[in-house]
């Protein structure tokens, strides 16, 4: 198997496909817009998380046989605080998210019921409280846009991956490191059981057909580190 082949035709596919999506919705080089259009949020995501879950898989076959040093643990200084979730550096998630089971929770708890309170006076059996809707009228008035704060920190941290494969991949192999570590972590694997986030039967994009030469790649990749 010649990985380096391997790794070049799939990098450049994506870099092309994440270029194309930046151009998309319409990214700069250093600012963006908060809010999108519901329909381009949409055909944005149907191909930003497929690109990640490919990027992902690319990482794992760039670390193959990589060996780091650990680093040493040192103590948090003094004075130094954690930055809020979303307010850090931008950093790409190295492991799949593990799909949930049970029940979903509700999107929206629906209108808040009150009371209802009978009283006597001149009009007998008169509700004191109604049935009052959550939020008022500016809750109810729908632009067409959607806030997209978060998806584009996905988009720059992909686009960041892909610009230093090695430095992920050395995250990654230091990431592993720590689970091998821990007593009885969640999960060992960054690639989760079954088909990787995004996949798609039926190829609707080019990154599609990347995701799955990179899954099946990344696949005997981690068969030949545990072998």
């Amino acid at each position: 198997m010649d990985w380096a082949r391997a790794i070049e035709i799939n990098h450049a596919a994506l870099t092309r496909i994440v270029a194309a999506l930046i151009a998309m919705v319409g990214l700069a080089a250093e600012s963006a817009a908060a809010r999108l259009p519901r329909p381009l949020y949409r055909r944005a995501l149907s191909v930003l998380r497929p690109a990640e879950s490919a990027v992902r898989r690319l990482i794992v076959i760039v670390a193959r046989g990589v060996v780091v040093k650990p680093r040493a643990v040192r103590a948090m200084p003094k004075g130094l605080t954690l930055a809020r979730a979303g307010r850090g550096a931008t950093s790409f998630q190295l492991f799949d998210s593990r799909k949930r089971f049970g029940p979903m929770r509700p999107r929206s708890a629906g209108p808040k019921i009150a009371p209802r309170v009978f009283v006597f006076g001149d009009s007998p059996f008169a509700p004191l409280f109604q049935l009052q809707e959550s939020g008022g009228a500016e809750a109810l008035i729908d632009d067409g846009m959607v806030g997209a704060r978060r998806l584009l920190r996905r988009l720059a941290a992909v686009r960041m991956a892909l610009e230093d494969l090695p430095r992920q991949a050395q995250r990654l192999v230091r990431w592993q490191a720590r689970r091998e570590r821990m007593t009885s972590p969640k999960f060992r694997s960054p690639l989760r059981p079954g088909l990787p986030p995004g996949y798609c039967k039926q190829q609707k994009h080019e990154v599609d057909a990347v995701l799955r030469e990179c899954h099946a790649l990344a696949s005997d990749a981690l068969k030949e580190d545990t072998s």
